[in-house]
């Protein structure tokens, strides 16, 4: 069997005598270091640390970059101003996903990918696809196994971080970033971004400083409550902001239409891969789209659970758990357009019963001063 791949802080982990680390795209990862729902609740409430290394990331650089990325991508990257970020998608030309991705504008000509974990070598592969003659003078580079990343999340991640670092963190905005920012005596590429609804930070660095960053940061936010967090957390909160995942929300089969990500769908800045199917498939309606639901009987949706509305299927769920915030069962679902409307009652197959669950508005939860990305 193929061994797993591991990031620059695995050998960190073991200082947690209840972290858990399980197969995630082909890489040995914690799901927990103490608890799932108490790392959740300490994001929502102080801040967690999450080692992300496993996510990809490419240079692409090089005259007509941003050219090929606006081919390549359906956000309109023209916007980008240098030191700015904007999250975005590749399509296949039937209009399915390829990856969602981020795409961080380093400076005229430079840009950075960052890409999902398991489709690093997909993405890569599509884009050197499309490298044609129109875009020879850009190089494309993976650079994703000498970069180490981190996300310091939640409401304290400001104060934590501004005690290792001079970089004016007030000062930077959501979806932008500081190239070259001292952290722990580390130069990162320092983003106020994040995947869990609350205000935090995403450090790149190089590979080799992990367990400077790691016991720096945790030293500084001990006193404020900051604790280790791994994928459990990190898919529960994003769950509750509705913020999607490859591979359920979004994939080779549901377009960002479907998917409710239609806000970073720019229709009107160029010809991207995949542009004409949207706009069929937006002339033509929606057939299905993603929604809230929240159980009635008792009983969790989990992915793939079936569907089902006046004896038919409709659907499925694509993400669900009981909210560690809302302690509630809910779910995120792919539905029939015909039976999305708020208060529509369906049913969801778990273990062979169909029990009653209702649509309901998502995301499920928002932060007091949550900023839109662009």
């Amino acid at each position: 069997m193929e061994s797993l791949r591991r990031t620059p802080f695995y050998d960190l982990y073991a200082a947690y005598a209840e972290s858990r680390c399980i197969d995630f795209g082909g890489w040995e990862l914690p799901v927990q270091f103490t608890g799932i729902v108490k790392e959740h609740e300490a994001v929502r409430n102080q801040a967690g640390l999450f080692d992300v290394s496993h996510m990809g990331e490419f240079m692409v650089t090089g005259e007509g970059a941003e050219a090929f990325l606006q081919r390549m991508t359906t956000n309109d990257v023209s916007r980008l101003e240098d030191g700015a970020a904007q999250y975005t998608l590749m399509l296949y030309p039937s209009g399915g996903v390829v990856d969602d991705l981020l795409v961080y504008r380093l400076g005229e000509e430079r840009y950075m990918l960052v890409v999902n974990a398991s489709n690093i070598d997909k993405d890569f592969q599509w884009l050197q696809e499309h490298l044609t003659a129109e875009f020879s003078g850009v190089t494309l580079k993976n650079i994703s196994d000498e970069t180490l990343l981190l996300a310091l999340q939640g409401p304290l991640a400001e104060t934590i971080l501004a005690k290792v670092t001079d970089a004016p963190l007030t000062e930077l905005k959501p979806f932008h970033f500081i190239e070259h920012a001292e952290v722990c005596g580390v130069s990162v590429l320092l983003s106020r971004s994040g995947y869990t609804g609350e205000d935090g930070f995403e450090l790149y660095a190089p590979a080799d400083t992990a367990a400077t960053l790691w016991n720096g940061l945790l030293e500084a936010g001990a006193p404020h409550g900051l604790t280790p967090a791994g994928l459990g957390a990190r898919d529960t909160l994003r769950f509750e902001a509705k913020l999607p995942l490859y591979g359920q929300e979004l994939s080779a089969d549901i377009t960002p239409l479907e998917a409710g990500v239609q806000f970073f769908v720019k229709l009107d800045t160029g010809d991207f891969i995949g542009r004409d199917a949207l706009l069929k498939q937006k002339e033509a309606g929606l057939p299905r789209r993603l929604v809230g639901l929240e159980m009635i009987d008792r009983g969790i949706p989990r992915s793939h659970y079936p569907v089902y509305a006046d004896g038919v299927k409709i659907g499925e769920v694509t993400t669900g758990t009981q909210s560690p915030t809302l302690k509630r069962n809910l779910g995120l679902a792919l539905l029939d357009t015909a039976y999305t409307e708020i208060g529509t009652e369906v049913y969801v197959e778990i273990r062979g019963k169909q029990l009653k669950a209702a649509v309901i508005k998502a995301p499920f939860y928002k932060r007091s001063q949550g900023v839109k990305p662009q």
